[in-house]
């Protein structure tokens, strides 16, 4: 249900238009929709076991948390359902709303990527995205919807969310959680990456196997190169179903992530050392100059 649509009824409109184009094991079907004065509905195929949050965040109180295996194959089932989106259909589709509220899964935990309210479609031979605003939830937008120098926009804002999609599904853990024990674990990512550069594995059970583990650090290990700040160092979503599907062992550690301009303000101050400094300002920041860009178009 739409109750509140914004744009009155933009978000309603896109949806309906761009899931009807949409036919694809990985992508949600609408099965219908229905307008009346107060209330917009969207019927889609009914998904039994909910969406992707409430499982990797579960406390398993109501059951057995999804298996390492199920974890690979749903990462697998979304990186297909995003390169259809932007390389399978007519027009190039781009989501700007990849999170895992937004991944619902069947009777057999296949993963549909959902809601299109802030989709944009585009010509197939046009790369680059024209947006007068930024787009997306907080903790899973790209750096070039708040940083306009470091890069234009295209579908690789797609990736950069997806790879934050994958971090919170490896470490069972909300990029976006404020209760951690030092302000540098808030920016995921560069938590993440300051682990296994000091050769630190991330916590998945006491009796975790080693086919687990690697499952574990190459969906990190993807999810670092997709969350690189600058848009051309970022895979496209084909490389990434070939990084899922192929030798570990060609998967390299990339550059540590950042969430902001190497030349920007914060990072110029040599004294600081980014995972010791708390990335709450730099969240702060990000938002700051969001407004700042916003006011300038």
């Amino acid at each position: 249900m739409l109750n509140k649509s914004k744009a009155n009824g933009q978000e309603f409109i896109n949806e309906v238009a761009t899931i009807g184009r949409i036919h694809h094991v990985n992508v949600v079907r609408l099965v219908g929709f229905c307008v009346t004065a107060s209330k917009h509905a969207l019927v889609y195929d009914y998904m039994p076991n909910g969406s992707l949050d409430k499982l990797i965040f579960s406390n398993c109180q109501n059951g057995s948390p999804l298996s390492w295996k199920q974890v690979c194959e749903i990462a697998k089932g979304v990186a297909r359902g995003i390169e259809y989106l932007h390389q399978g259909c007519d027009m190039q589709i781009l989501h700007f709303d990849i999170k895992p509220h937004n991944v619902l899964l069947d009777e057999n935990f296949v993963p549909k990527v959902s809601d299109f309210g802030l989709a944009k479609l585009y010509p197939m031979q046009k790369s680059i995205a024209t947006l007068t605003a930024a787009r997306g939830t907080l903790g899973y937008m790209a750096p070039e919807l708040f940083y306009k120098k470091i890069g234009r926009v295209s579908d690789k804002a797609d990736v950069y969310s997806y790879g934050m999609l994958l971090m919170e599904m490896a470490g069972r853990r909300r990029n976006g959680n404020g209760h951690v024990e030092h302000s540098s674990q808030i920016y995921f990512p560069s938590w993440i990456y300051d682990k296994f550069d000091r050769g630190e594995e991330l916590e998945i059970g006491d009796h975790a196997t080693e086919e687990e583990k690697s499952i574990s650090r190459r969906l990190i290990l993807i999810a670092l190169w997709c969350t690189q700040m600058t848009p051309e160092d970022r895979p496209s979503m084909r490389e990434v179903l070939e990084m899922l599907e192929g030798d570990l062992s060609d998967l390299k550690l990339p550059h540590r992530p950042l969430f902001y301009p190497p030349d920007s303000p914060i990072s110029m101050q040599g004294s600081i050392n980014i995972s010791s400094s708390d990335e709450s300002t730099v969240r702060l920041c990000s938002s700051i100059a969001l407004e700042i860009e916003q006011m300038d178009d």
